[in-house]
Formats: C-alpha cells, sequence, structure tokens
C-alpha cells in the first residue's frame, strides 16, 4: 500500500487500488477502539439516465435511492439485524451525486467490514420483495411533498436546471417508483456498481493490512467497467424565476440561487473560491448577515453557500423571514457593492483562517473525514490539500464567483403561511 502523508495536518493514510478498481485507503488509528467504515458509490439521484455500450438508456427516477433500501437484503436475512448481532451501527443514504453505506463500531470490525463489504456487492432482488418495497418508499415520497424544506430546495432545482437530472427529486416521484422491478434495478446495479466506481473509506483501529485483504477476500478480482451518466433532460416546462407555494410554515421560508459556470471535473480550487465569496457575502461573520440578524429579518437558521453536482454549480442563501424579498435584494445589493468595490486582502485572509479552522476540527470525527475523502475522491482532487489550496485563492478567484450573483439569472422561491401574502417592497 502507498502511504500517503499530509505533514502540515499531521495526518496521512495508506492506500491500495485493487485488480478490480476499488480504490482503498485506512487511516489507522490503533489509540482509539472504535471503526469507521465508509463505502461510496460515484452514482446518485441525477443518473437514472445513462449510457451502456453507445446505448442510451433511461431508468425510472429515484430508482438509486429505491436501490439503497433493497442493498440491505441479503440471501441469508436482513442485514440491518446482522449488524445489530456484530454490534455495529450501519446506515446510507443517497445523494445528487453519490450514494454511500456505512457503519461505526468498537466491537467485532472486521466481521461488520466484511458485512458492509458482502451487502453492496451481493444484489439480493425479488419481484415480490421490490413491490413491498414500493410502498414504503412511496410514504417517504409522500413525507418529503409535505416538508417545506424539501419543497424549497426541490422548487429552487427543477427552476434553475431545468434541462438536468437535478431537477428531479432524489427519491423520484410516486408515479416514477411503481414502474421500478427488479430487472430495472439489477440493470442499474450492474450500470453503476462496480468496484471501480467505488472507494472504500476506512478509519480507526483496524490495520491497513486487514482492510486490504477483507477488501480483497470480499471483492471479485475482476475489472468491469461502469456506465456514463447521461444528465440531458428535455424541458417540461418553462423555469420560472419567482415561485411561491403555499405550506403549513409559521414564517415564510425563502431560498434564491444562483448559477455558476459549470465546474470542471477536479476543479477544487473554484469550488473553494465560490465557497469563500458565499461566505464573504452573507456568512456568519459578514457585514451583511450582521445587519440583517439585527434587524431581525433573519436568524440563525440562515445559511448561505456553494454546491456543485456532475458539473452543474450555484451559490444559493436559504432561511426564514418575515420579509423575504428585503433580505434578497440585500443579498443582491451586497454582491454589486463587493465587485464595485472590491474584497481587502486582510478580510479574506480572516475568512480563510475561519475556514481552514473548520475543517481541521472536522478532522477529528471519522464520519466527516471519511466522508469528505470520499466524496472528494469521487469528484477527481484530494480532500487533505485544502490548506494549500485555500492559500492559493485570489481576490479576483472570488470577485469572479461574486459576479455571477445577479438578478437576471437569480430563482428565488419562497413558501408562505397559507392564506398569507408576502410583503413586497
Amino acid at each position: 500500500m502507498t502511504v500517503k502523508r499530509f505533514p502540515g495536518l499531521s495526518e496521512e493514510y495508506c492506500e491500495q487500488r485493487l485488480s478490480n478498481g476499488l480504490t482503498v485507503r485506512v487511516f489507522h488509528k490503533p489509540e482509539f477502539d472504535k471503526v469507521y467504515a465508509f463505502l461510496a458509490i460515484r452514482c446518485g439521484s441525477v443518473d437514472f439516465r445513462f449510457r451502456q455500450n453507445g446505448t442510451l438508456v433511461q431508468t425510472p427516477a429515484g430508482i438509486a435511492h429505491y436501490l439503497e433500501h433493497k442493498m440491505f437484503d441479503l440471501p441469508d436475512g436482513n442485514a440491518m439485524q446482522l449488524f445489530t448481532e456484530l454490534g455495529g451501527n450501519p446506515n446510507a443514504f443517497t445523494a445528487y451525486g453519490m450514494t454511500a453505506y456505512f457503519v461505526q463500531t468498537t466491537q467485532n470490525a472486521e466481521e461488520n467490514l466484511r458485512l458492509l463489504l458482502r451487502m453492496v456487492l451481493t444484489p439480493c432482488f425479488t419481484e415480490e420483495s421490490v413491490a413491498k418495497e414500493q410502498g414504503i418508499i412511496a410514504q417517504e415520497i409522500k413525507m418529503y411533498e409535505d416538508s417545506a424544506d424539501s419543497r424549497l430546495y426541490e422548487l429552487l432545482y427543477e427552476n434553475l436546471f431545468p434541462e438536468h437530472t437535478l431537477r428531479v427529486p432524489i427519491a423520484g416521484s410516486v408515479e416514477s417508483i411503481e414502474t421500478i422491478t427488479a430487472q430495472t434495478l439489477r440493470q442499474f446495479y450492474d450500470a453503476f456498481y462496480q468496484p471501480s466506481n467505488m472507494i472504500l473509506c476506512v478509519e480507526g483501529s483496524l490495520s491497513p493490512e486487514r482492510v486490504l485483504a477483507i477488501a480483497e477476500e470480499q471483492t471479485e478480482p475482476e475489472y468491469r467497467p461502469f456506465a456514463d451518466s447521461d444528465c440531458t433532460l428535455p424541458p417540461e416546462t418553462a423555469p420560472q424565476r419567482d415561485v411561491r407555494r403555499e405550506m403549513d410554515v409559521a414564517l415564510p421560508m425563502f431560498t434564491i440561487g444562483f448559477p455558476c459556470p459549470d465546474v470542471p471535473r477536479g476543479d477544487v480550487k473554484t469550488e473553494i473560491a465560490a465557497e469563500l465569496a458565499a461566505e464573504l457575502l452573507a456568512g456568519e461573520g459578514s457585514k451583511l448577515y450582521q445587519r440583517l440578524y439585527a434587524q431581525g429579518l433573519i436568524d440563525t437558521g440562515f445559511s448561505v453557500g456553494f454546491e456543485s453536482t456532475r458539473g452543474k454549480a450555484l451559490i444559493a442563501a436559504s432561511g426564514d423571514s418575515v420579509d423575504p424579498a428585503q433580505v434578497c435584494e440585500a443579498l443582491l445589493q451586497e454582491a454589486e457593492r463587493m465587485r464595485r468595490e472590491g474584497i481587502s486582502t486582510e478580510e479574506l485572509s480572516r475568512l480563510k483562517k475561519s475556514a481552514i479552522g473548520r475543517r481541521l476540527r472536522g478532522l477529528d470525527s471519522f464520519a466527516g473525514t471519511c466522508y469528505r475523502e470520499a466524496s472528494c475522491f469521487l469528484d477527481g482532487y484530494e480532500y487533505l490539500v485544502f490548506p494549500d489550496v485555500y492559500a492559493s485563492v485570489t481576490e479576483r478567484d472570488v470577485l469572479r464567483q461574486l459576479s455571477y450573483i445577479v438578478p437576471e439569472t437569480a430563482v428565488r422561491v419562497t413558501i408562505l403561511p397559507r392564506e398569507q401574502q408576502e410583503v413586497e417592497v
């Protein structure tokens, strides 16, 4: 195994790429009893359209999330029960661009790791079990539809990216999942659940040698290619710039998003520059945040940040407010002022130190470290080089990202309390 050291962070990991393409990374921490194992696949909700052998295949929306549920079925029982018997605490999630399965334990570490790999690499679908799951997932979808937080972001993505699979909710719709069968699940599984499209990150007391031996033992040696995603969609309706809905909320909720140019895979500098731009604009330490908070227009739930999936990117701000329109207008005015007046070197340096400090503290979390290492690997870059990347970002890089925060491209979504109209300015 190759040892990669990051002396500035006092971190290192061992890495090996198996003959089947699986990348294994181990952060050995023998002083801890705990082990955390995280297996990630570069496959998420946006990947329901893909090309195999030159042919475009379209599976039902929500299939990645549906598959995540079914992966806990094994020929010898339910994996959740088996993990419990081993003292493991497992879970999984499906995001727009990634699906992950993970387990944390302080006992039977090797057995828990074997079970995690066996579960993900042993598809076990029957028409009966797949049909049974439809009712469970349909209820989950309805729960999301009744959640103002979920609807806020789904409506934002739907109108920001009308020609991309990002516009489709992660869990799909009740109608789309009704067409999922054991056959379509297996087709999707075979397309993406190949070791060559995965990374296994393990942190804790388990040695790199044992992790590697278990990974080789539980996976087939043969390399198999995975499918190419095709995330384009024909637009169904013209996007809206100002979307309003009424739901059962106490205060108006809003989000405003600004599309950024597509980010090439592996371009971590652009991502960090955009994160810094968002923080400078309206992060907790910004003058705008303090002013809006003092005026009672936002609360501690307000957030602003940058997101990127399959090249598509946006800067978005969200929160509760008695007057969302005034908050959104203040964001636009502040971005224009910063572009006009520029950014001070001192202010950018302060923000860089704060951001680096948060990431350093995050390294104390096994779960956080494994998640970030895996997600950044799947996006084509190394997470632990972040101090050098922050150092390389200039005022010009940040101002370039602020140039995308303009009213012409903005999409604003507001969730209003039922039978209440928003106050306009």
